[in-house]
């Protein structure tokens, strides 16, 4: 029933920004279009810390980033001159497309109260007809995303189609992206009609045929079966995966269906040909000093 157990490694966002990286992974670079999965927090700093978890400009290409909140907020700015505080339930969508640098600031010291600060960011890979198209940023408010109850279960569905619900995010590929909760008992399954599907448990623990996972764990199910899930406590889960878009390779922020187009990409980072953000260019992240090819998985870090 399933296919792989991935469990979430450290990772760093920036100097004070500690997160869990989920994709890609050494035997998974992929789940559906969806080609790198983030969580973090909760973060619990005093206020005079903030700073210190603050993502600087950085460069993206090729790919659409999706940043999802449980708790706190901050601020986007991009080289499109958007400006967009980002709080917990809206959905924000940023398409790289040919290239677009952006930040991500965390400038709001009630943010971080009670450790509220928690969310979760993909990227989706883009089909290589969109991979060169025009960068854009979409903010959808939660009033735009349906929601679903049931006997202990709660789901929103951030992108995609699954259940019979679907919203105006604009998607570039067939995939479906859901934030579930779940009550002690509740049982759920996955939406069909998708290749590819996965299960994060973001918070508590499931069941599936017989076996418990926990938090921190993304369960990749193999095609065409249909599981049930079963919260063995209070549970938060992010479901997750669509139709597989095919190889891309990844180095840094850059995803392409192409080798050189990465190269090119690294090579205008480092002649300022991206624009940073025209509200927030006074700094930004060098590109790294990593000799590597491309691949399937990332060489230095990669930044949200």
């Amino acid at each position: 029933m399933l296919d792989l157990v991935i469990d979430a490694r450290p990772a760093s966002l920036s100097p004070g920004f500690g997160v869990r990286r989920i994709l890609p992974f050494r035997l998974r670079r992929m789940l559906g279009p969806f080609i790198f999965m983030d969580h973090a927090g909760p973060v619990n700093l005093p206020p005079e810390q903030l700073p210190t978890l603050d993502v600087l400009p950085h460069p993206h290409i090729g790919l659409s980033t999706v940043s999802y909140l449980f708790g706190g907020q901050v601020t986007h700015r991009d080289s499109l001159g958007v400006e967009q505080i980002i709080r917990p339930g809206e959905v924000n969508w940023m398409t790289a497309g040919s290239g677009i640098a952006h930040s991500e600031r965390f400038e709001d010291p009630t943010a971080l109260a009670g450790g509220a600060l928690e969310m979760i960011q993909t990227w989706v890979a883009l089909p290589e007809s969109d991979e060169e198209s025009v960068p854009a940023f979409t903010n959808y408010q939660p009033h735009e995303l349906p929601i679903f109850t049931d006997n202990g279960v709660w789901m929103r569905l951030i992108a995609g189609d699954a259940f019979g619900l679907k919203n105006g995010v604009k998607t570039h590929s067939p995939l479906f992206y859901l934030h579930v909760v779940l009550q002690p008992g509740a049982r759920f399954g996955l939406p069909q009609g998708h290749r590819e599907r996965g299960a994060y448990i973001a918070r508590g623990s499931v069941e599936v045929s017989g076996q418990t996972y926990s938090a921190g764990q993304l369960l990749v199910f193999k095609p065409g079966i249909d599981p049930v899930i079963v919260a063995r406590e209070a549970s938060t889960l992010m479901l997750l995966g669509g139709e597989p878009l095919g190889e891309r390779f990844i180095w840094w922020n850059f995803v392409s269906s192409r080798r050189d187009r990465i190269e090119q990409a690294k090579a205008d980072w480092q002649a300022g040909r991206i624009a940073l953000p025209p509200t927030d260019n006074a700094e930004f992240v060098p590109l790294p000093q990593d000799r590597s090819r491309p691949a399937s998985s990332p060489a230095p870090e990669p930044l949200s």
